[in-house]
Formats: structure tokens, C-alpha cells, sequence
């Protein structure tokens, strides 16, 4: 476990701390209106940063593991991402709760326990384009992407 893993799994801690309490504190109306940029309902995009962004973990197993990532490509995660939302449309606050607490620990818990060898392993990442390093990999889908959404979600419901 080195300094750089512990202060990125904390900020992760501190993000997925913050998006539940934007959940809690959401109400049916706004859990429901639709968040402009992503073209879901805020409930949803919610749900798609504690289970999809959350369950890309396995994705940086494999980076840090030094195996093959698959070819995902942005149009196939795209499409995906659509599948989820159009799965998930009346998902509930409870639901992305209990997903925020389960997954956001595991990746907390996981990263906490990166060496600095480990953030430095490099992969392929077809939907990036190029080669990144697990640090890049976890700060882009964790922090990044996720806080683009929250700040989408605060946006389109005024909170």
C-alpha cells in the first residue's frame, strides 16, 4: 500500500460520500427528472456511476493483474450504457444506496491497497485510444467521469 494509492482511494471515499448524500437527499421529483446531458433520469445516471463506473473495477484488476484488457471500444460501451438505463428506469434510491455502499468499498478497499508498481502498469484501452496507466485508468472512471456526472445530476435538479 503506498501514499499515492491511499490518497487517490480516499478521494474515491470522499466522492462516493458525496454522491450518497446527493442520493439521500434527492427527492421523487427530482430522482425522476432527466438529467440533459445524458439524456436519463437522474436516479438512473446515479445508478450508472454506482454500478457501471463501480463495476469497471474489474477492469483494473486485469490492468494491475497484467492481463489483456477486452477491446471495448466507445460505441460498444455506449451501447451498453443504454441497455443499463433503459434496464434500470425505475430504479430507486435505496437500490443505488446499497450499491454505493457495497461496490464504492470494494473499489475504495482495492485501490488502498495498490502499490505505486501498480498504479505505473500500463494497458491497452481501446475506448481511451491508447495505453494508460492503472492510476489514470481508476482517476478517469472514478473521479473524473463520476464527478462529471454528479455535476450534471446537481445541475439538472438545482441541488
Amino acid at each position: 500500500m503506498g501514499i499515492r494509492a491511499t490518497d487517490l482511494a480516499g478521494r474515491i471515499k470522499t466522492f462516493n460520500e458525496e454522491l450518497g448524500e446527493f442520493v439521500k437527499e434527492c427527492t421523487d421529483e427530482k430522482w425522476r427528472k432527466e438529467s440533459p446531458k445524458e439524456r436519463w433520469a437522474v436516479g438512473v445516471v446515479a445508478r450508472h456511476i454506482a454500478a457501471s463506473h463501480y463495476g469497471a473495477l474489474g477492469l483494473v484488476k486485469l490492468l494491475v493483474g497484467g492481463e489483456r484488457l477486452p477491446d471495448l471500444t466507445s460505441g460498444g460501451i455506449d451501447a451498453m450504457n443504454s441497455m443499463h438505463a433503459e434496464k434500470h428506469r425505475d430504479c430507486t434510491r435505496e437500490e443505488v444506496l446499497a450499491l454505493l455502499r457495497k461496490n464504492g468499498t470494494s473499489v475504495v478497499d482495492f485501490v488502498a491497497g495498490l502499490d505505486d508498481a501498480d498504479l505505473d502498469r500500463v494497458g491497452h484501452v481501446a475506448a481511451a485510444g491508447g495505453d494508460l496507466t492503472a492510476e489514470q485508468l481508476i482517476t478517469g472512471l472514478f473521479l473524473q467521469s463520476g464527478r462529471e456526472h454528479l455535476s450534471n445530476l446537481v445541475s439538472a435538479t438545482g441541488a
